[in-house]
Order: C-alpha cells, then structure tokens, then sequence
C-alpha cells in the first residue's frame, strides 16, 4: 500500500468517525465501540470486499456480516460516504419513519443481516460461507465480532462447524479493544491468550494492529485460500474510543448521549488529533 493511498484511507476514517460522534447525541449511540471499528471498515470495504452499492444483491458478492451490531455508527458512516445510503439519512437516526437505529437493519442498503443480540451471526455467516462451497462459488464471508462478544458459547460452536467443514472463505475478525461493556475483558472474564484459542480451534490466526492500514493490508494480502484450507481468525488489537484522546481506553465511554455543545468540543478534539498525526506522518516521509 503506498504512503499517499494509506493518507486516502485515514481521511476516510476521519469522516466517518465525524459522523460517529454526530451519531452520538439525541439519544446516543455506542460510540467508543464504533469509534474502535471505524478503520477495520473503512479498510474492508475499501480495499477488500467486492462489494459496492451497485451490487449488494449480486450472489457473486462478498458479505460482511456486523455481530456485534452496537458498532452500527461506524457502518453506517462507512456506508454514507461510499454511496451506499445517503449522507442526509444520518439525520434520522432514532428516528421512527427510518431503519437508522441503534443496530444494522436490512432495510438499509448493504447491510446482510440485522442484528443485535450478541452471538449469534457467526453461526449465520458459517451457514453462508458453507452455501458458498456448496454451489463452488468464491465469495468471501467477513464476521465483525467483539471480544467481550467471545463469552458466548455459540461463537465456539460456529468455529469447530466451520473448522471440521474446511470453510476457509470464513474470516472471523475480533474487534479486540479490551473492553466488554463498562468492564475491561481481562478484569471480568480474561481472554488472553487468545491467538491460541483460535488456533486450539482450527483457524488460522492473524493479529494485525487494528488502527493501521499497512497492517492490514499486510494480513489480508496473506490470505491464499490454495494453501490454508482453515477458517480464518483475525484478531485487531483496537482502541475504544481510537481518535479522541479524552474518551480513549474508557470503561464508561461505551454508550454516550453527548450534548450538542460536548459534540462540538469532540469534533475539534477529532480534527486536532487527526491533524496532529498527519504532520508526524509527513515527517516520517519526509
């Protein structure tokens, strides 16, 4: 990935975490969880998933499938300034005459399946992939999980399926920003070391830093499907709160109904932070 294709997809982000955080008042949103998220999306829909606007109903496609759905904020951010849905339908989140709400509903374009309760959708995107190798098509099926979301046993459950049936077209990705709710993960019920879980399990493990897009481009690149015939488990070690310093690494910045003037001072904070680290990364150009 080169250095000016890198800056392209971090001013992405940065739009997209805008529209997190405009997300987060008049009732709220989940938005340390989704701001943890928002690079992993931008990468995957950008340069990974054959997928657009124009053919989310193309069976040839690649599906992503959002489990831990309270991270919605970032996929429908992603979604606006793709062309997937329009920017102005943002404005209509909560709102009753919409499907803009607090998880992802099918009635918005792109989206593969609602979803909420927690658990749940790896068990579905198995059930793809496995329809995949049945008619020998190669569409690709992303899960977007949470790591607190890895207490439920039915994840498990999925994995040994997927493993015994060889699906490698299933890439399981664990948003790993080491919180579960208002509680760190290792506090409440520890998950490290969980690479060799993964593995312990049949997958085939990559642990890319959640926030860098050479990283990822790095792992994903890896992936042959000639020469792994395991599902693959991605684990992105992720922020919450990745962008604004004064809510990163915060139990109780899960879910957040800011004030209209709060959101104002975030988006400066946003835009602060974000300028700050373009410039060190020119000088590391330079």
């Amino acid at each position: 990935m080169t250095t000016q294709r890198q800056l392209e997809l971090e001013d992405l982000a940065l739009k997209v975490r805008e529209h997190i955080l405009s997300l987060s008042t008049d009732g709220g949103c989940f938005t340390g969880a989704s701001l943890s998220c928002a690079d992993l999306l931008v990468y995957l829909y950008t340069e990974f998933l054959r997928v657009s606007p124009q053919t989310t109903q193309d069976p040839l496609r690649d599906y992503l499938l959002l489990s831990k759905g309270h991270d919605v904020p970032a996929l429908y951010g992603v979604f606006a300034e793709l062309g997937f849905i329009e920017k102005s339908r943002l404005q209509n989140h909560l709102k009753t005459h919409d499907s803009i709400y607090w998880h992802p509903n099918r009635n918005v374009n792109g989206v593969e399946f609602h979803s909420g309760s927690l658990g749940h959708l790896l068990s579905v995107g198995m059930g793809i992939a496995y329809d995949c190798k049945l008619r020998n098509t190669d569409n690709r099926v992303v899960v977007i999980v949470g790591d607190g979301e890895l207490n439920e046993g039915s994840i498990w459950e999925a994995l040994l399926v997927a493993s015994a049936q060889h699906l490698n077209n299933l890439i399981v990705i664990v948003d790993r920003n080491e919180f579960q709710a208002n509680f760190a993960t290792e506090e409440l019920i520890p998950l490290e070391p969980l690479a060799p879980k993964f593995e312990a399990f049949g997958c085939h493990v990559l642990r890319p830093d959640g926030h860098d897009f050479h990283a990822f481009d790095m792992a994903f690149k890896s992936l042959d499907e000639k020469e792994n015939d395991k599902p693959i488990g991605i684990i992105a070690d992720t922020v919450r709160g990745k962008g604004i310093p004064s809510i990163e690494r915060r139990a109780d910045r899960w879910v957040c109904n800011f004030t209209k003037n709060e959101i104002h001072q975030l988006h400066q904070e946003l835009q602060g932070h974000a300028i700050a680290d373009l410039e060190s990364e020119a000088l590391i150009v330079r």
